[in-house]
């Protein structure tokens, strides 16, 4: 992918094809995804390397008061930048949310994803958002985004890929 400066609006075809790339896990992801805790909140932070050579960061954020306050992110960050674009992000069920091009609220676990119409508005990339029956807690959600965005979980001594996170 050539560089872009943050200014740039991606697309919705190179937002689909940082989301597909493969990211490979590293053989204790599931050490380095444990959230600690961190001002009212547990966090956590993985940097990954992509096939293709993307740099992309996983955060996991969870409210230490609710448990169905979260947030699984999916970032990318762009060459010779330090910031970082989401991608595409898991929320839990702790707030209402509205997709104001479309006029659409509701209050549930939700999937966001970055699009080239509320950039070209403005807007935070990752704004657009839809319901989801797919997860319902923080573990789910985790899951469903190793699932979706092309994460590959090394395998166990057996040769066979590690289970749930």
């Amino acid at each position: 992918m050539l560089f872009r400066s943050m200014a740039a609006i991606f697309s919705d075809q190179e937002i689909y094809h940082l989301i597909q790339e493969r990211k490979p896990l590293p053989d204790d992801y599931r050490t380095k995804i444990q959230i600690r805790p961190k001002l009212g909140h547990k966090e956590r932070e993985l940097d990954i390397k992509g096939a293709d050579g993307g740099d992309y960061r996983l955060i996991l954020r969870q409210s230490i008061f609710n448990p169905l306050d979260f947030s699984i992110i999916l970032a990318y960050r762009p060459p010779k930048s330090n910031q970082l674009f989401r991608l595409q992000r898991y929320n839990g069920k702790s707030h209402e949310h509205t997709n104001p091009i479309e006029g659409e609220t509701f209050y549930d676990f939700h999937i966001h994803q970055a699009t080239e119409k509320y950039q070209e508005i403005g807007a935070r990339e990752d704004t657009f958002a839809k319901p989801t029956d797919r997860f319902a807690d923080f573990q789910q959600a985790i899951t469903c985004m190793l699932i979706d965005c092309g994460f590959e979980k090394p395998l166990d001594s057996q040769g066979h890929l590690f289970e749930e996170v």
